[in-house]
This record gives structure tokens, sequence and C-alpha cells, in this order.
């Protein structure tokens, strides 16, 4: 089935997210749309799944204009999509979940779970997915859940997948393991439409790639072309993938985490004994599929959780049962991993956010004043420095692009006297022109002397700028490894297979 987008539009408010949009996706074909977070890919293809409705434009499926109402309309017309965020109920077997909202029916009103079974298996059975029709979602490893999901379109004769950032919760073996998959299914003429913005995936799989900048396709690729072209199309300029840093010149052990465990309310280890060390000039990356303990660990070192029993030192000085405001008055700067919850008020202007938990004397506050001549030479030298794009240090945070309120955030933290730095997904949401000059800045702090913790779920980020890795899983550390480990080694110990 070939699929044709011409002159999609689709705008919220003054924003326009895809201008005048075309694009065409032929029969068995792979076809990647690469672009950075907030380019409009995922906008596009909403609309092609008719979970948003374009200003202007039409769709069109071998030659013939469609109509789109709704998601069910998209599968009727065998267009199927697998969000980032699978959209899947736990307690339902996986024939459950794959019958959900086209149940087939014994008599009209008897649910017939054997042939969503057979359908399951037979599906599973032809592109080797190993897929139980029985198991219960909660039970099955991130893999399988996509997997599933899949199963879920396949099931819905789907002729067009669109699998959005489908590798963001994958471990390295998985994500193999999901290349083998596509191409199988492009085999048998299934077109496929791969959202993402890892360079590396695009390269491999891809049969043709279009570039997304800014809510406009701006180039078309070969996967042949060099990271450094594509790099370059996705942001308009020619850029610098590798990390450059000289051997870590290392200091005193001087942060200390030794057995760490936190509990929840109902006693459950969410930290399950974690113990490493962070000399000064060194960076310890914290690699792991996004929720295996990385965001309590980050929060019980700050102070933000309760239930926590173990030590953690920083310069001797014990942290453990300190507030956050001692924390923080310790010489910690931490990016956390959700900016907007965590990061920034978006009520407060630019300049508010950058003194924000340092309104208490010197040198932003005398007294009970807030020392605004201070502040106001502050906030532009450091909108100049981290090239933050606002109209001016008053405008107000919320109405930043994600990647201006991520280095909002960063020059905050950074321009701390600083004795460690935590920072979580330091570069979710940034185009990779930001990314290059928040590595510099990492291995800056690094090469004068701090200790830094980077938590991370992009390997080729922790690879980059890692000293030591610690993997984790299911909140454990299973290992603590050089940078060159092998991707597969890394992958194995993501999935719980100790060092």
């Amino acid at each position: 089935m070939k699929l044709e987008l011409r002159g999609i539009t689709k705008r919220f408010g003054a924003l326009v997210a895809n201008d005048h949009i075309d694009l065409t996706i032929e029969p068995g074909e792979i076809h990647c749309l690469l672009g950075e977070n907030g380019a409009g890919k995922s906008t596009l293809m909403n609309v092609l799944y008719g979970l948003y409705k374009a200003d202007e434009g039409e769709i069109l499926l071998d030659d013939h204009v469609i109509h789109f109402n709704g998601p069910g309309d998209a599968l009727a017309a065998g267009i199927g999509m697998v969000h980032q965020h699978f959209m899947l109920i736990p307690v339902f077997t996986v024939a459950e979940n794959v019958m959900l909202g086209h149940e087939p029916v014994k008599g009209g009103v008897v649910l017939d779970l054997p042939t969503a079974r057979t359908l399951v298996r037979e599906i599973s059975d032809r592109f080797g997915f190993e897929i139980d029709p029985d198991d219960l979602v909660e039970n099955l490893p991130v893999g399988a859940q996509q997997r599933v999901e899949i199963i879920k379109a396949l099931a819905r004769d789907a002729k067009v997948l669109v699998l959005d950032e489908p590798t963001a919760v994958l471990t390295p073996q998985e994500t193999d393991e999901l290349m083998v998959i596509m191409k199988q299914l492009a085999a048998s003429g299934t077109s496929i439409v791969f959202i993402t913005h890892k360079l590396r995936e695009v390269r491999e799989v891809a049969d043709r790639i279009t570039v997304v900048r800014l809510g406009k396709i701006v180039g078309t690729a070969d996967p042949s072309s060099s990271t450094t072209e594509l790099a370059s199309l996705m942001v308009g300029r020619t850029v610098d993938l590798t990390v450059e840093k000289d051997a870590p010149k290392l200091g005193a052990e001087s942060f200390v985490v030794s057995n760490l465990t936190v509990l929840d309310a109902t006693g459950h280890r969410l930290l399950d004994d974690v113990s490493f060390t962070i000399r000064e000039g060194e960076v310890l990356a914290i690699a792991g599929v996004q929720g295996n303990g990385q965001t309590e660990l980050t929060e019980a070192i700050l102070g933000l959780r309760t239930g926590v029993r173990g030590s953690v030192t920083l310069d001797g000085r014990e942290l453990v049962g300190a507030s956050v405001r001692d924390s923080l008055d310790a010489g910690i700067g931490f990016v956390p991993e959700d900016r907007k919850k965590d990061g920034l008020v978006a009520e407060f202007s630019v300049a508010e956010n950058l003194m924000l938990d340092r309104s208490v004397g010197e040198p932003f506050a005398k007294g009970l004043n807030i020392r605004f001549d201070y502040l106001e030479e502050f906030a532009d030298k450091a909108i100049e420095e981290f090239d933050i794009r606002t109209q001016g240090a008053t405008t107000l945070a919320g109405r930043l692009s994600g990647g201006n309120q991520q280095k909002v955030v960063l020059a905050r933290e950074l321009s701390r006297d600083l004795r460690l730095l935590i920072a979580s997904q330091p570069t979710r949401g940034l185009d990779v022109g930001s990314i290059e000059f928040v590595h510099d800045r990492i291995i800056a702090t690094r090469d004068s002397g701090i200790p830094v913790l980077i938590v991370s779920t992009e390997l080729d980020e922790v690879l980059g700028l890692a000293d030591r890795i610690a993997v984790m899983y299911r909140g454990r550390i299973v290992g603590i490894v050089t940078p060159d480990t092998t991707r597969t080694r890394l992958g194995e110990m993501m999935a719980g297979i100790e060092a």
C-alpha cells in the first residue's frame, strides 16, 4: 500500500508544528523520519493516525484521498502505530490486549478469546516474536511488550506501521532484535515509518531517510550518509559528534555512596544496597533502561526521598537525613530528568529561574531584599554564555522551547560553587549542536576537579562522557565497567546479567 502526505500543516495556536509537509512511503519500505525532539515528527504521525486533524493538506492511500476522524478510521484503513509509551493494560494477558477494542464474539454476546489466542500465536510464529498469548503483560520485559504492540497492529491487518521512537526503552540487544523484526515486516510487504533521532540506528535499518527540522522537511538522505552529514541536516550546520576529552586527572574519593537502599511506603525496595565512589575529576555514568532505580538514586542523594537507608558522603559530610537545602549548600548541582516538573517554575522569568534556591544571602540577596541589579547582570551573562534563545531575562520560562528550558537549568546548576554535579538526562530535548555544548561543559566541570555523576538512557552519551560506567537493573548496580566495554556486554548487564 502506497501512502502519501501532501501539504500537511498542523498549528497549535501561533506554533506551526508541521509546515506544508510532503511525504511518500512506498510499499515494503522502511522510511526513517529523522529529526530532533520537537522537530514535528510525532505530530505528523499523529495526524496520519487520526489523533490530530490537519489544518491543511491531505492523506492518500493508493492514490485515493482519505479522511480520518480518529485512530479507529486509521486502523480500518490499514495504518497502525506503536507509540513511544506503550498503550497496554498491564493486568490483561497478551491476547486480551490484542483483542481490546475489536473483540471477537460468539453468538454476538460471548467473547471469543480462543480466536484471539490463535491470532497472536499465528503472528508471533510468523515473525519469530516468541510471545505467549496467555502471559500477563506486566510480567513481560519491555522488549516483549513492544512486540505485543506490534502484534496488536498486525492483528488489525496494518499495511503501514508507524514506530515512534521505538528504541527509547530498549537494551542494545532488544534494539538489534527490533531491527531484525522491522526488516522481516518490510520483506513481507509492510511499510514502516521509523521515527527517531538516533543516527546509528537510522543508518542500520532505513531504506530512505527524510529529515525534519522545525516542522519542515529540510532534505532527504541515503542510509550510506555519514553520521556527520545526517547531523548537519538535522541542525543546519556542521557539528562535532565526538566528545573530546583528555585522560582524567583523578583526585580523592570525595563522593562515596555505601549500601544505599530506598523503600517505598509498603516496604518494597526501590533501590537495593547500592554502593560506588566517584573521585575528584572523574565522570561516573549510570547506564540502564529507564525505570530501574536511576530516579530514586539521584533523589535519595539530594534528600528528596524518604525511606532511605545507608550512607552518602560528600567531602566526608553525611547527607542521608540532611535536607535538600543542606545538600545544595554542600555544593551539589542537580539537573533533574524532568525539567518542567522539577527543574523550573514556568510562571517565573528566566532570571528568577536562574536564582532558584539561591535567593537567601549573597550574592543574590542582601538581608530580605533581592539584589535585582546583580540578578540582571548574572542572567544576561548566563543567557549569552549558554546560548539561551529568549527575548530577554524577563521572559517567562514556560514560553521557552524545551531545549532552551534545559539550558536555563544547566546554566543555574553549573554556575554554583560545585563540589559534585549530578545530571540526569542532561541533553534530553536538545538539538545536536546544543548537545555538543553541554557535553563540553560537563567535561570542563570534570577537568576542573569536580566529581560528576551522569544518568542517561542514551548509550552513546554514556560511552562518550564516562570514565567509568555503572549499570543499573531493578534497583541494583550489576557492575561497574570502563567505557571500552562492548555494547553487547553493556546490553547484557542492562538486562540483569552481572559483570
